[in-house]
């Protein structure tokens, strides 16, 4: 356990945990607005937890880990109501994709009913928690039932600071402050990619794949499996299947597990299609391509002497920097 110094009576328990609430203290005394983004990545493979957290919970290590990640996001808000400044930070806490359920026996997250997890366009893999926090600004115990995507936290975070989103390129996210002051719900699609591909589209309850694939055969028989005991036969497959001439459609309030696709020969099939249909065909039109930014990679990057490496004699020295072109491999 650590003690921040100017940190009275909040117990630390990790470097990044102390860091954040030190660089919030220090914002706070010099009376300047702050953005703090906290990535934690306990529960990220190879998953680990404190000292403290090791062994406390009833879920193996990944429990451990996200008993540890609660334990600190509390201590960074009960921080702000300590500094009187609660009032005036706005918090949003998400994921950036589902828990990872490959990771091996404790080592795994839980998507719940969702189908399969991390690196897939099904919903366990999509689906996320989202947590908005803002006393005085947004009703406390407010559940929404509004779509939204991290891409929104952009114009969402500039609305709320009373700034304007910048008119001079194409914006993806959306301002969600009226769902958030209002629970005001705002109709919106959202589309599911993987790489350059569509795979999926989602319009009110429907969500159609237009391509499926989990992973591949040869993962797959290396004992990786991205969908372990949930396999859908024609669904969760191992090569990449199209769909395009016929989606496959699920109503995800009935079947949030993605497990019966509607039957192609019903209205209600005919009639999403007609409406997911409409909406893909406007995507695709206002589509403008990009640079990717994800096609490079450089081994210097990476943190070859992390702290406390020192003790353990095991820091690295960076090797000189070489970038190239690299796979995105999904």
């Amino acid at each position: 356990m650590v003690w921040c110094s100017k940190l009275p009576n909040v117990p630390v328990y990790n470097n990044s945990q102390m860091e954040g609430l030190d660089f919030i203290f220090h914002q706070n005394m010099a009376q300047r607005p702050f953005f703090l983004y906290w990535a934690a990545d306990a529960t990220h493979a190879p998953v680990y937890a404190s000292k403290r957290f090791l062994g406390k919970s009833s879920r193996g290590r990944y429990g451990d880990a996200v008993m540890e990640l609660d334990y600190s996001v509390g201590q960074m808000l009960a921080w702000l109501r300590a500094l009187g400044i609660d009032k005036d930070t706005f918090v949003f806490f998400t994921s950036d994709n589902g828990a990872a359920v490959m990771s091996g026996p404790k080592q795994s997250g839980s998507n719940g009913p969702f189908l399969c997890g991390k690196e897939t366009t099904f919903e366990g893999g999509m689906r996320e928690p989202a947590i908005a926090w803002w006393p005085g600004h947004i009703p406390a115990g407010t559940v929404s039932q509004q779509l939204g995507t991290v891409m929104d936290l952009f114009s969402t975070s500039l609305s709320v600071a009373g700034l304007s989103v910048p008119d001079d390129r194409l914006i993806d996210g959306l301002d969600l402050s009226p769902v958030l002051h209002n629970n005001t719900l705002i109709n919106r699609p959202i589309f599911y990619y993987r790489g350059n591909e569509m795979m999926a589209v989602r319009v009110g309850p429907y969500k159609a794949h237009y391509w499926t694939w989990s992973n591949s055969w040869e993962e797959f028989n290396r004992g990786i499996n991205f969908c372990p005991g949930q396999e859908v036969a024609g669904v969760t497959t191992h090569t990449q299947q199209e769909h395009t001439m016929q989606p496959l459609i699920f109503h995800l309030g009935r079947d949030p597990g993605e497990k019966y696709p509607i039957s192609a020969v019903t209205k209600e099939y005919q009639d999403a299609l007609s409406r997911i249909t409409a909406v893909v065909e406007k995507h695709k039109k206002g589509l403008v391509p990009g640079v990717p930014q994800l096609n490079m990679c450089d081994m210097a990057v990476m943190n070859w002497a992390p702290p406390g490496c020192e003790k353990l004699g095991k820091c690295l020295k960076a090797p000189k920097s070489q970038p190239w072109k690299c796979d995105w491999p999904h």
